[in-house]
């Protein structure tokens, strides 16, 4: 089964003050500020919720469509992606634009400023989703406004089912779009703070969607998740890292075993260890898409936590 995947494609530059924000912030000349932070430690990651979805997959032994724009900064990553054998057919880059990219700085007490530039994100919807593709499966990740609706749309069309992830793209839509978004769905994930939000927006509860849909995914980050499916609550549990890290795109990951369950047919307890697996594997190494491991060490670590073969 292919799987197409819509998304961002990302650079995440990640900076390190090594210093405190609330020593240099003072509250009452918040009116003024005009601040500067001295970054030794800086990382430029590949990211974007498009790319560390296929590079989960990709490690799953599975050859993903990736459906994304980038602008004329991005030779570095379509390299990666050549190295990595990822299809790059329906990546587009858009002349005179960049890639998109996240500007992180982080201080000693974990605190972050985050300023991010959509860049090429903005011209997604100029991605067509066509019967052509040969797509059974897609998901609908954070992108530039106009494709998600557009590839939702499309998706629908063609009947094709497709996981709604709206993550940190969730403020962009009113409370009617976000309810087309899950009429048009197959699945839903969201975490916690997405899933009241979305509540919000619609005015709708989460218990609501459940019947509009084949499964809805809650995740909750060390508490584990929560799959709802055929009037059923399935709890996954966490599963325990070799250590802790750095959480970046470890939702990525998690829903690209969401995706690997369902083309490969599994029961959604199965699809959600899988998941969670892929999300502990991930939360051992700084950034997206630096964990390396084989399909095999992958279904060795699954006997391993849940006597069972993969």
């Amino acid at each position: 089964m292919r799987t197409l995947i819509c998304g961002s494609i990302a650079y995440d530059n990640i900076m390190v003050f090594r210093g405190r924000f609330r020593e240099h912030i003072l509250p009452e000349q918040i009116h003024i500020l005009n601040v500067s932070f001295l970054v030794p430690e800086l990382r430029r990651e590949f990211g974007g919720c498009a790319g560390n979805i296929a590079y989960n997959l990709k490690l799953l032994g599975t050859d993903p469509l990736m459906m994304a724009t980038v602008g004329d900064d991005a030779l570095l990553y379509l390299e990666r992606l050549e190295r990595l054998d990822i299809e790059q057919d329906c990546v587009r880059q858009v002349p005179d634009t960049l890639t998109a990219q996240a500007f992180i700085t982080t201080d000693l007490d974990d605190n972050q400023i985050t300023a991010f530039h959509p860049g090429a994100m903005n011209y997604s919807h100029l991605n067509k989703i066509t019967a052509e593709l040969g797509a059974h499966l897609a998901i609908v990740a954070p992108d530039g406004r106009e494709g998600m609706l557009q590839h939702a749309r499309e998706l629908a069309g063609l009947r094709i089912p497709f996981m709604f992830d709206p993550g940190q793209g969730l403020p962009m839509f009113s409370g009617e779009e976000l309810l087309t978004f899950v009429e048009q769905a197959s699945y839903l994930a969201v975490n916690d703070y997405e899933g009241r939000l979305l509540e919000e927006r619609t005015g709708s509860k989460l218990e609501e969607f459940v019947h509009r849909l084949k499964a809805l995914i809650l995740t909750r980050g060390a508490e584990g998740s929560i799959i709802y499916v055929d009037g059923q609550r399935i709890d996954i549990p966490c599963v325990k890292a070799t250590e802790v890290v750095d959480p970046t795109g470890c939702g990525d990951a998690y829903r690209a075993g969401l995706l690997y369950g369902i083309a490969a047919g599994f029961d959604w307890e199965k699809t959600g260890r899988l998941a969670a697996l892929m999300g502990a594997i991930k939360i051992a190494s700084r950034g997206g898409q630096n964990h390396k491991v084989s399909r095999d060490e992958i279904a060795q670590l699954f006997r391993e936590n849940f006597e069972s073969d993969l």
